[in-house]
């Protein structure tokens, strides 16, 4: 069985225009995507984390559009107006990646800038190591590639115990404690417009406790052969970090000095939080296009 929100739940979203788009990535299951931009332009794809949807691109969109960019945002299953699978046990972290290759292949998407943050960042780099071809670079915002060879922090911990046993699961007010600017209401309206009931929160509550972080995790050997491809990968990475963000604020050391494609690179740690998109996403798409046209 496959649910989809309600259109009306999306309606009057709070700086949100676009006109979704859709493309099927297994039997019957639906991704929803923002596309703007003229389609011939230098792609930039955004992927979005956990508990969040496309939205939190909404401050980006338009600084690459108006750059002359393509600006693709789609939403992962279970998310946005992506179709959402009613049982835990429906979602897989291979699943994940495989529904996300195949929405990446669907739109062709080539030489593209990957732009990834929370969850993003466990499915984008995962794809950019073993899809090499269609990724021309890549920034990390607040992300990292798990593969269980460290403690998770406590925070983290934390955060997968009250996603898998707290009897409510407030969506927005969850997005904006990851944050160190309070969203307005009607922003955190727009967060939980997606689940209009608990039966489609299964990849929102699920989601925590498929990062990899015990060695026999089923995710782990693909993981880390990730890993281990990262460290070859001599494309243009870049990391900007949301420096108040309790769990993953510090994680961008280790990867700039694990990817060699990392030397050299502007790297910044700025104020804002774990949900960096939503906090400075004008300055983070700003420094990304400089970054882009630096080098091009």
């Amino acid at each position: 069985m496959v649910l989809r929100t309600p259109d009306e739940r999306f309606r009057d979203l709070e700086g949100f225009p676009w006109t979704p788009r859709y493309v099927e990535v297994d039997d019957g299951i639906r991704m929803a995507y923002v596309d703007e931009g003229p389609r011939a332009a230098p792609t930039v794809l955004m992927l979005h984390g956990e508990p969040t949807w496309s939205y939190l691109y909404r401050k980006m969109i338009p600084v690459f559009v108006d750059a002359g960019m393509r600006a693709v945002a789609p939403d992962l299953v279970g998310f946005g107006r992506s179709d959402k699978l009613p049982r835990p046990e429906d979602y897989s972290y291979e699943r994940l990646v495989r529904w996300t290759t195949r929405f990446i292949e669907e739109l062709e998407l080539r030489e593209v800038t990957l732009v990834v943050q929370d969850w993003g960042s466990l499915i984008g780099l995962r794809i950019a190591a073993e899809h090499e071809e269609r990724i021309a670079r890549i920034v990390v915002a607040n992300g990292f590639l798990p593969t269980a060879d460290r403690p998770a922090p406590t925070a983290f911990r934390l955060w997968r115990a009250f996603s898998r046993h707290s009897p409510v699961f407030p969506i927005g007010r969850i997005v904006a404690s990851g944050c160190v600017v309070k969203p307005s209401a009607k922003v955190r309206a727009a967060y939980d417009a997606p689940f209009p009931s608990r039966a489609y929160m299964a990849a929102a509550r699920v989601l925590p406790s498929l990062v990899p972080t015990e060695p026999g995790d089923p995710a782990v050997p693909a993981n880390r052969a990730a890993w281990a491809k990262l460290a070859t990968w001599d494309k243009p990475f870049l990391t900007l970090f949301g420096k108040n963000d309790p769990i993953l604020g510090r994680a961008d050391r280790p990867l700039q000095r694990h990817v060699p494609g990392a030397g050299g690179q502007p790297h910044e740690r700025f104020w804002g939080g774990h949900f960096v998109q939503e906090d400075r996403g004008d300055y983070l798409a700003e420094r990304t296009v400089a970054w882009i046209n630096a080098r091009t």
